[in-house]
């Protein structure tokens, strides 16, 4: 029988660690966080020193008691969820149900290989508390503000909307980026280039830099018309063009450092077209362990939620010897390449990296799926690189007087790749070239000062600024990391909230944008409660969570000093904010029936267009958000050939299923067909392949249902929309959302025999 008993939070790195361990170990999962807030209520007694009132979450009742039991006879119990905040409070509660015993111990590893876990029990520690601590003051202050300010929303807006602490300062990021937008107008401007040509070949292009001295920058100096840059053109055709300055350098290019979790999941959405939720989860799978045939379960990356840059010296010793061997002294740098974390990092794991350089991608291509090869060879380039030599370049600068105008032209050489032979970051659509940048891979003619060139053409061009760009999922993460908003182990989470509460919306090129609700919830939000959606407050807010964690601040201090305004500014905006529930916003349309204007109005289906003069005309359209932000009725045209059955024309009708196409016969003629929608992505990775993206499509008879985007490949298909949590009861990939007449909305388990289901319109009546 085995005499240690070990914990950790997921099944599949259950399954990895019983591989490493052997008979004198038991290895239990979890399934994730077994005590919580409850639903039903606020749970925290704010008289009391905000004291939390901890439950079991339904279908946990009987993982615990499986835990207590597997426990009982243990020479020794280690607590090994994974090595964060979230982890430690994991452990925290399963050590309180646990009961006072003394052979209970808290082990942490960065990696889940053989080596890093027996290392880790044979140094046990104890419970963290300052984490732990500040894991309880981040979700009590999440509840304070989400369940207080939510039934605000429901009585000034409408039912079943929701505010977060740190998603409602997202979607203000969003909302004030769309105004910026919508007050930007553009100015217009012109470059000048000439085409030249000197005693040797080949001709180059050279442009407009400097006009009488100063450096043209397009703000403060710029040339702003075409008669402005006519004037500047008249008589150089017939002037001297002469070689003022030649200059040659040579220029390194340093590689990029290993990725944290913010850079990986910008990355992958630049290079692998992957979301951030989608991200994390394969990442994951290949921490928590991936098949690798007669080798068994094997972590092949280390814990992908870290703010830290810095690599073991044992995985910089591998890798250097990985890069001698296989690209050569001239890739190694003398010394090893280290990298400096940004200042608010709190460093407690290392960089994202493989575990081993034993395992390159080509070796475990066979075994892994097409996402896992994906981005595991990402890690794995961007871990070897950021340990090469420099790439070095010929960089050539000249500059061709003409008149009082400067002209200049770069070229540069790439003389020795250095890193770029195995990486190069990507660089998202908005971010322009540095003038370093400039000119690569263009050669230029050998030119000497004062030699005399022939002009072969002017190339005057007209331009307009441009309003900054709409976020992606990729660039509001960098935006969040560079103003110190969330941490590692929430980006996925926030950016994956603000799109499923109706706040935020996609558009076809992937941008964020605010509808119409998210823009009303902003104004009101901001407007009572201008700290707590304060970015600055925000921020500030996520160091008093480190130092908790540090220990140089009481987590009830913290919260005390962030509540206290926030109740005050609660109460003022119960009588002061406005109410728009029921009015809906104005549009500039016009109601097709009795030509009152039409609103916007918010239901359980999402936003749609209603007439003002409602209850007297009950007229309502649903309306499509076209490029330029406007919006325009949805009405799709019939199609123009007539029924195929009887010859009369067809028209789009509507029933309990949605729109179809069916005869204008009826019910003579019964013949109709569906009207297909494009599939939309649900931001959730299939449960079943993993690879794919769970999607909403439509039946042949028009029905939604949601299935995996792979298919044929897979199978995935389920009618209910599915939901990326676990089963607490049986540990089942995901669950659904079904609506019944006599139960409401309820959330459950598809599993065979199992029968978890939980109400969630009880919990929002006791919530509100």
């Amino acid at each position: 029988m085995a005499k240690n008993l070990v914990i950790v939070e997921s099944p599949s790195k259950a399954r990895t660690l019983t591989k490493y361990l052997g008979r004198n170990y038991t290895v239990k999962a979890s399934v994730g966080h077994v005590v919580d807030l409850p639903k039903s209520k606020l749970g925290v007694d704010v008289e009391r020193d905000f004291r939390p009132e901890y439950v079991v979450i339904p279908g946990k009742k009987k993982v615990l008691d499986e835990l207590k039991k597997a426990a009982k006879d243990k020479e020794n119990v280690f607590l090994a969820p994974d090595p964060d905040r979230e982890g430690e409070a994991i452990a925290w509660h399963i050590a309180q149900y646990l009961g006072k015993r003394k052979n209970v111990f808290r082990v942490r590893f960065n990696e889940i290989t053989k080596k890093a876990v027996e290392e880790a029990l044979r140094n046990p520690t104890g419970i963290d508390h300052k984490l732990f601590e500040a894991q309880t003051a981040r979700r009590i202050l999440d509840r304070l503000v989400g369940y207080e300010l939510s039934p605000l929303l429901w009585k000034k807006v409408r039912r079943g909307l929701s505010a977060g602490r740190v998603q409602s300062v997202a979607v203000r990021l969003i909302v004030e980026r769309e105004r910026e937008i919508e007050a930007f107008r553009p100015v217009e401007y012109w470059s000048i280039e000439a085409r030249l040509e000197g005693p040797q070949p080949p001709p180059f292009t050279a442009r407009l830099f400097k006009i009488r001295g100063e450096r043209l920058d397009n703000e403060k100096l710029r040339i702003e018309s075409e008669a402005a840059a006519k004037a500047l053109l008249d008589g150089l055709s017939e002037g001297t063009w002469k070689v003022a300055r030649v200059e040659t350098k040579e220029r390194r290019r340093h590689p990029a450092p290993p990725f944290i979790t913010s850079r990986l999941q910008q990355e992958a959405s630049r290079k692998l077209g992957f979301n951030p939720r989608r991200t994390m989860a394969v990442a994951q799978k290949l921490y928590e362990g991936v098949e690798l045939g007669a080798e068994g379960a094997v972590g092949l990356i280390t814990y992908m939620r870290t703010d830290s840059a810095r690599l073991s010296a044992e995985a910089l010793s591998q890798v250097r010897g990985y890069i001698g061997e296989k690209y050569g002294a001239g890739y190694l740098p003398d010394s090893p390449n280290f990298y400096r974390s940004k200042k608010d990092a709190q460093d407690a794991h290392e960089a994202i990296r493989p575990t081993s350089v034993d395992w390159p991608p080509e070796r475990v291509a066979p075994y892994l799926q097409r996402d896992e090869l994906a981005l595991y060879t990402l890690i794995w380039n961007r871990f070897v690189a950021c340990q090469m030599t420099p790439a070095r370049f010929d960089q050539t600068a000249i500059d061709v007087e003409a008149r009082d105008l400067l002209f200049r032209a770069t070229g540069q050489v790439m003389r020795f790749d250095g890193f770029i032979r195995v990486y190069t970051e990507g660089r998202d659509d908005a971010v322009a070239p540095t003038e370093d940048e400039e000119g690569e891979g263009r050669s230029l003619p050998e030119l000497h000062e004062g030699d005399v060139l022939k002009l072969l053409d002017l190339l005057p061009e007209q331009h307009f600024t441009e309003p900054p760009p709409r976020y992606t999922q990729a660039s509001l993460i960098k935006e969040l990391e560079e103003k110190g908003i969330g941490r590692p182990s929430t980006y996925a989470t926030i950016v994956g909230t603000i799109l499923n509460r109706e706040y935020v919306h996609e558009d076809p090129s992937k941008r964020l944008r605010p509808t119409r609700l998210g823009l009303v919830v902003t104004d009101l939000l901001v407007g009572s409660f201008p700290d707590i959606l304060n970015v600055e407050f925000t921020a500030g807010m996520e160091d008093e969570l480190d130092k908790i964690e540090e220990g140089s601040e009481h987590w009830v201090a913290a919260i005390r000093r962030f509540y206290r305004p926030f109740e005050k500014d609660l109460a003022e905006a119960e009588e002061k904010m406005p109410s728009v529930k029921g009015e809906g916003q104005k549009t500039d349309l016009v109601c097709d029936k009795c030509g009152s204007p039409m609103v916007i109005k918010w239901g359980r289906n999402g936003e749609f267009l209603a007439c003002s003069a409602y209850p007297e005309c009950e007229n309502t359209k649903n309306f499509v958000y076209a490029e330029d932000g406007s919006i325009r009725i949805d009405e799709p045209q019939a199609p123009k050939e007539p029924c195929p059955k009887c010859g009369k024309p067809l028209a789009v009708r509507f029933s309990k299923f949605g729109r179809f196409i069916g005869c204008t016969g009826y019910p003579e003629c019964n013949h109709k067909h569906s009207m297909k929608a494009p599939p939309r992505s649900i931001g959730m990775a299939c449960p079943d392949c993993g690879q794919g993206d769970v999607q909403e499509r439509r039946s042949r008879r028009g029905k939604p249902f949601y299935g995996c985007d792979r298919y044929p490949q897979c199978k995935f298909a389920t009618w209910d929309p599915p939901v990326a949590e676990a089963c607490p009861e049986c540990s089942a990939k995901y669950l659904v959302e079904k609506v019944t007449k006599r139960d409401g909305r309820l959330r459950k388990c598809v599993q065979p025999g199992c029968n978890y289901r939980e109400s969630l319109d009880e919990a929002e009546a006791v919530n509100a």
